[in-house]
C-alpha cells in the first residue's frame, strides 16, 4: 500500500498545490488561465510530437490494445448520450456534452505520470500509442455528433467542414499529426531544437498538474449531483472494466495491459470542460464531473493499480 501511495500521491499533491494557492489567493484566476494555455497549447503537443515522432509504430500500435481501450471509450460515449436522454431527460446538445465527459479520459495529466512512476518511463509505449489516436478518436466523435445534432439547415459537407476545421485548429491534434509526419519519412531536427523541446517537455506535466488545481477550484460541483454521479461511474468503473475484460481476452502483454487499464480508469480529463465550454452545453456538468472523479481517483487508481498484474 506505502508503494503503491507513492506512486499516485505526487500527482495529486502537485493537483492540490494548485488548488490550495488559488484558494488562498497566491495564484489568480487569469494565472491560471495562462498557465493551462501554456501546457494544453504548447508544452503538452511539444510531449505528444516527441512522443509519437520517437514512438516504434510497428511495434506499439497493436490493434488488440487499441480495440481494448476504445472499444471503452465508445461505450461510454454512448451510454452517455442514451442515458442522458432517456433516464435524466436532457436536450440532444447537453447529451452530448455529457458524453463527451464520459468518453475523454485524462490519459496526459494523470494516465502518464501515474504509470511512469509506478512502472518507469521504459513502461510508457502503449499510453503514447493511445495517446496518438485520443484526441483525434474523442474530438472527432464529439464534434461530429454534436454538428449533426445541430446541422438544422447545414448540408452534409459544411458539417465535415466544420469538424475539420475544428480538428486542425486542436493544438493536441497538431502535435499529433507533426510527430507521426516526422516519424513516417524518419525526419530529423537540429540538436538545439530538440533540446528546447525537451526543456518544453519536462515543464508540460507539473505545470499542467498544477494548473488543473486552479481549474478544479474554480468549477466548484453545484447541482446535477446525479448526473456527475453517472459520469463518475463510467469513467472510473466500467471504462477499466471493460478495457480489462478485453485486454485479457485478447492475451495483451503485460505492460500494453497496465497502460492500458490505468489509462481507461483516469477521471474525465480538462478537455471535458473544454467541449463543454466550446458549445455552451452541460458546462456545470462537465466541470463538476471532473472535480469529483479527479478527487475520487485517488482511490480508484489505488484499486485498479493493486489489481493489476
Amino acid at each position: 500500500m506505502q508503494a503503491l501511495l507513492e506512486v499516485i500521491l505526487p500527482v495529486f499533491l502537485v493537483i492540490g498545490a494548485g488548488y490550495l494557492a488559488v484558494w488562498r489567493g497566491g495564484f489568480s484566476n487569469d494565472a491560471v488561465d495562462g498557465l493551462m494555455k501554456f501546457t494544453q497549447n504548447f508544452a503538452i503537443p511539444c510531449l505528444l510530437f516527441k512522443a509519437i515522432w520517437t514512438l516504434d509504430l510497428g511495434d506499439s500500435f497493436d490493434p488488440k490494445l487499441l480495440i481494448s481501450f476504445y472499444t471503452g471509450s465508445a461505450t461510454g460515449f454512448t451510454l452517455g448520450m442514451v442515458v442522458s436522454r432517456f433516464v435524466f431527460k436532457r436536450d440532444w446538445e447537453d447529451c452530448v456534452a455529457i458524453a463527451f465527459a464520459c468518453l475523454f479520459a485524462n490519459s496526459v495529466l494523470l494516465g502518464l505520470p501515474i504509470t511512469e512512476r509506478a512502472y518507469g518511463p521504459d513502461a510508457l509505449q502503449a499510453n503514447y500509442a493511445i495517446l496518438a489516436m485520443h484526441s483525434p478518436f474523442c474530438y472527432g466523435l464529439g464534434i461530429t455528433t454534436m454538428e449533426i445534432v445541430r446541422a438544422k439547415g447545414k448540408t452534409a459537407i459544411g458539417t465535415v467542414r466544420t469538424v475539420l476545421n475544428a480538428m486542425l485548429h486542436n493544438a493536441l491534434v497538431i502535435g499529433i499529426m507533426l510527430g507521426a509526419v516526422f516519424n513516417i519519412f524518419d525526419l530529423g531536427l537540429p540538436s538545439p531544437v530538440t533540446d528546447a523541446l525537451d526543456m518544453m517537455i519536462r515543464a508540460a506535466l507539473p505545470a499542467a498538474l498544477f494548473g488543473v488545481g486552479g481549474v478544479l477550484f474554480r468549477y466548484r460541483p453545484d447541482g446535477d449531483f446525479r448526473v456527475i454521479a453517472f459520469v463518475c461511474f463510467v469513467s472510473l468503473v466500467l471504462h477499466p472494466t471493460i478495457t480489462w475484460t478485453l485486454g485479457k481476452a485478447f492475451e495483451l502483454p503485460t505492460e500494453a495491459f497496465r497502460s492500458a487499464v490505468i489509462t481507461a480508469a483516469m477521471a474525465p480529463g480538462i478537455n471535458a470542460y473544454v467541449f463543454a465550454n466550446m458549445y455552451g452545453r452541460a458546462k456545470r456538468v462537465a466541470a463538476s464531473s471532473v472535480l469529483i472523479a479527479t478527487a475520487l481517483s485517488l482511490g480508484t487508481a489505488w484499486a485498479w493499480l493493486s489489481a493489476l498484474p
